[in-house]
């Protein structure tokens, strides 16, 4: 008997032991052991940051940088071609005063260009002060030209020369925030005074968004690492300057801050905008440019509106997911092989985590890893998923963590619990109907831990324990009350689709005597769960059928083909407002391991992966450690993701055809149909075991109705 968190589960034991081929067991344990990302570093630090201007500018060569061809004709035309290659700081002034007189595009973008080279070598030699005041120029005027000058306006990226100025802004602008870090000075709320030998910059550095009110404790600049544990890296090419922002002890003031990981790391980009005002120093009689640098979330806002234009911002969403995996005081092999040998150990981490704010008007999209893994296993999916405007812009993403040493219908009761305590949490009051669209992906064992979600126990689950009345159970009030609340559940009202990927519906012949020795061996299940199966045990002698069954098994044990809970799970009554989908892999046939593991992806074969009712079902050549990391997968579930906006969609316009509603597009919540049942909590109905059997029919009918839900949407939904 197994007790956690107040509740009690039986352990199935006692089944056939089975054999396979060495080689077959062999394999097995390898990929089981690779399940998890193991992979030792995410992020690397580079020698030099990348820098787009490296090959123009020649800022690697042996001689120095040097201005481009046409900056030097420039120059040659204005009579400054003698300050091309030296002396820039009297060049800057004359050709300051040149644009004072005319600041036509050409000009502007000669002064940017030659200030950053100017302070790249002021960089270099260590003349911090210097180099800065020459990066807040190149800058200023690289902005000048690209939003004030006519030809730059107007340019619109046919003008190589449009390009390179927004790299000289990108670089310039981080050339600035790199040397003010370096004084400890790159934090929110702060304003900063720089003077150069012609003007006078008042800079200030605020965030904006979601994270308005959030103080960081720390920035990083994405430039400077090398992802190497994702193999798809994404970024956003516009203005801006990507960094990672660090939350260290303090977390952030955000919905849902306490679904964070520790130490958890956002993706922001750091964007100067520059006004240029006939102001006068009165000290200097400098003229002053005020300087507002706003940190945004690419995430949220992925462009911005800069005088009249649609501006992208330059945004990097992999490296600080990278940087996030290596900073993580826990690594996920470490977090995997705990969860797994000692599952009390990681009772504490245990539960829903976020990687982001979370959004009322997104639907959750919950991520369950498998038999020893994390859910550091779905980064390479969440990475290129998150990607996508038309996912990111409609889904959040929610990872579930569970000691996967222990029976997967431990976790599953666990997990039916969670998601209650996060919605009572987030949304007590039931508003947030994009809640009620649940979408759960699960892999290999997570996949039965999703699916136990989604259905009606009625007495499936009783009857392999004992075949008389729950009511007649004496002993501990308190365990005999948790063991009824865990065999007893319904459908997950919440849930509208469960992706199962290499998941063995009907047992994995991995569960061998051999392997299942070793789990015994190895896994350390909680001390106080005998005791609590011994008590129940003493005080109902001739109560349970088969005392055996309530005996301590393992997760091992649990997915063995002829483990009693694997029928009733199969065979109960499933809710009818969700949809299966599956992912199965098969290794190729071609392989070594492909000719030992036959029809199936090394570890699950194909007849246990499959379900008859899957609405979708996609077989790929994998095996079971990457069925869920392959192109084609991502790209399937990609594909249900769409497919699931697309039938909210649907039901929307159905219902308001039916009600004879006009759409609205200033409507703050407009009504949609929903599939799934719509009770408040006081009316749900709680579970009540009985002995006699109950008709699935009648079960069900008290939960099916369908009454108008209100959309997800405030506005009517986008055609993208």
């Amino acid at each position: 008997m197994i007790r956690t968190d107040n509740q009690i589960m039986p352990a199935f034991v006692g089944v056939r032991l089975l054999s396979r081929a060495p080689m077959v067991m062999v394999v097995a344990i390898c990929c089981l052991a690779s399940t998890g990302c193991m992979n030792s570093r995410f992020a690397s630090v580079r020698r030099t940051p990348t820098n787009p201007l490296d090959g123009p500018l020649q800022l690697m060569s042996y001689s120095g940088p040097k201005v481009t061809d046409r900056t030097r004709q420039s120059l040659r035309q204005l009579n400054l071609e003698k300050y091309a290659d030296g002396d820039y700081a009297r060049g800057l002034s004359e050709l300051a005063q040149m644009i004072e007189k005319e600041p036509t595009a050409d000009n502007m973008y000669s002064f940017a260009e030659l200030s950053y080279i100017a302070a790249t070598r002021a960089d270099a030699l260590g003349k911090n002060a210097t180099a800065l005041e020459l990066y807040a120029g190149s800058v200023s005027h690289a902005y000048y030209y690209l939003f004030e000058s006519k030809d730059g306006a107007r340019a619109d990226g046919y003008d190589p020369r449009f390009r390179q100025a927004c790299d000289i802004y990108n670089k310039s602008l981080e050339g600035s925030l790199r040397l003010v870090k370096l004084q400890g000075k790159l934090k929110q709320g702060e304003t900063y005074r720089i003077k150069t030998p012609n003007q006078i910059f008042i800079i200030s550095l605020d965030t904006v968004g979601r994270w308005q009110n959030t103080e960081f404790q720390d920035f990083q600049f994405t430039s400077d690492y090398e992802v190497d544990g994702l193999k798809n890296q994404h970024r956003q090419y516009g203005l801006g300057v990507p960094l990672i922002a660090e939350c260290k002890d303090n977390p952030p003031n955000a919905p849902g801050a306490e679904y964070f990981p520790p130490n958890l790391t956002f993706a922001l980009t750091a964007f100067l905008e520059v006004t240029h005002t006939p102001d006068i120093d009165s000290e200097t009689k400098k003229h002053i440019h005020y300087c507002h640098i706003h940190l945004y979330d690419p995430l949220e806002q992925p462009e911005i509106e800069v005088k009249g234009k649609k501006v992208p911002l330059e945004a990097d969403i992999s490296t600080p997911l990278a940087y996030l995996l290596d900073s993580s005081s826990l690594g996920p092999a470490y977090m995997a092989t705990l969860g797994m040998l000692t599952p009390d150990a990681q009772k504490d981490e245990r539960g829903i985590y976020m990687l982001e704010p979370y959004d009322p008007k997104k639907i959750p999209v919950m991520m369950v890893h498998g038999l020893w893994s994390s859910p550091m296993t779905w980064l390479e999916m969440f990475n290129d998923l998150r990607a996508q405007p038309e996912i990111r812009n409609n889904y959040q993403f929610w990872f579930y963590l569970y000691p996967t040493g222990q029976p997967f219908w431990i976790s599953a009761a666990q997990f039916r619990s969670d998601l209650e305590t996060m919605r009572n949490k987030l949304d007590p009051d039931r508003a947030a109907i994009a809640l009620d669209q649940m979408v759960l992906v699960g892999h290999s064992m997570g996949g039965l831990v999703s699916r136990m979600q989604t259905i009606e126990s009625q007495n499936n689950f009783w009857h392999i324990v004992s075949d008389r009345p729950p009511s007649e159970l004496q002993g501990d009030p308190e365990d005999a009350e948790a063991l009824r609340q865990v065999l007893f559940f319904h459908p997950n009202q919440s849930i509208r689709r469960v992706i199962t990927m290499g998941t063995p519906h009907r047992g994995s012949n991995f569960a061998n005597s051999t392997t299942r020795w070793l789990g015994q061996s190895l896994i350390t299940l909680p001390s106080f769960v005998t005791g609590s199966s011994n008590r129940l045990i003493a005080s109902n002698p001739g109560y349970f059928s088969n005392e055996e069954l309530l005996q301590i098994s393992t997760s091992v044990d649990s997915l063995a083909p002829d483990s009693p809970v694997l029928p009733a799970l199969n065979n109960a009554p499933q809710a009818p407002w969700v949809k299966y989908h599956t992912v199965i892999g098969i290794v190729d046939p071609d392989t070594w391991l492909g000719y030992f593991s036959g029809r199936s992806d090394g570890v699950v074969k194909y007849e246990s992966a499959h379900l008859d009712e899957a609405v979708s079902e996609l077989v790929v050549t994998a095996d079971h450690n990457s069925v869920h990391r392959t192109p084609q997968s991502v790209l399937e579930v990609r594909r249900i993701l769409r497919e699931h906006v697309l039938q909210l969609r649907e039901e929307y316009y159905s219902s308001i055809q039916q009600q004879g509603i006009r759409p609205a597009t200033d409507n703050q919540i407009m009504p949609a149909s929903h599939l799934a049942p719509v009770v408040k909590p006081a009316d749900m109905p709680q579970p009540q075991p009985a002995a006699e059997t109950v008709d699935p029919a009648k079960r069900l009918s008290s939960v099916e109705t369908n009454p108008l839900r209100r959309s997800i949407y405030s506005t009517p939904p986008s055609p993208n």
